[in-house]
């Protein structure tokens, strides 16, 4: 990322209900320019898309009557197993990291200088390859079960297949620059979230030799 003018990509990713997005906003009030792969994600499956043919002729009905895509439906089938949503990945992931690449270069010409990639699945789309620094916010397994159920209106062991097919916590630890742990409340979260926030301003100052204004 030094070629583009001293912009930096910080990589935000973690597991499902550990509060990702909670940390993103955070980040977003503390002068970061957000690119979020959820959106990116929804937006290349639009009705009439590529992508939404190429997965059409992998999964059967996942299409709504006027066309669009049947979110539930191709969830449903992708998560029931790795090798199914492999399968769903391998379609997306292109058109997703081409998204990404147009929105990274364009931020950086608009004169962002810290632009941070929310990406749940930053490290299985190899995303990560774009990043200087990885943060991933952690939950316990309880807690995050709770909320998924509580967001996403599952069954719990809806929660848990979605949960099981995540990298392990391992992974996270031995992988990430920083850590943020999200078991208590809001404001601890807030708390934890801005002293990262600090610390990856340093970390730009330092490498980049350039102040944030």
């Amino acid at each position: 990322m030094n070629s583009l003018n001293g912009v930096m990509v910080i990589g935000l990713t973690g597991q499902t209900g550990a509060g990702k997005s909670t940390v993103s906003k955070i980040f977003a009030a503390n002068g970061f320019c957000i690119i979020d792969a959820d959106q990116i994600a929804r937006s290349v499956v639009h009705k009439g898309s590529r992508c939404l043919t190429e997965l059409t002729e992998c999964f059967h009905n996942i299409l709504l009557p006027n066309g669009e895509l049947n979110r539930a439906e191709l969830a449903q089938q992708a998560f029931c197993n790795e090798k199914s949503l492999e399968l769903m990945n391998s379609i997306m992931y292109p058109y997703i990291m081409g998204e990404i690449l147009r929105q990274i270069h364009y931020n950086a010409r608009m004169g962002y200088k810290l632009i941070l990639l929310d990406a749940p699945t930053l490290f299985e789309s190899r995303a990560d390859d774009f990043c200087e620094l990885i943060i991933s916010v952690m939950a316990k397994e309880e807690i995050r079960k709770k909320r998924i159920m509580q967001r996403d209106h599952m069954t719990e062991s809806a929660a848990l297949a979605r949960m099981h097919v995540q990298m392990p916590d391992h992974f996270f630890l031995e992988h990430s620059d920083f850590i943020i742990k999200n078991n208590k409340d809001l404001i601890n979260l807030e708390t934890v979230s801005k002293e990262v926030v600090e610390k990856v301003k340093k970390y730009y100052a330092d490498q980049y030799e350039i102040e944030l204004v």
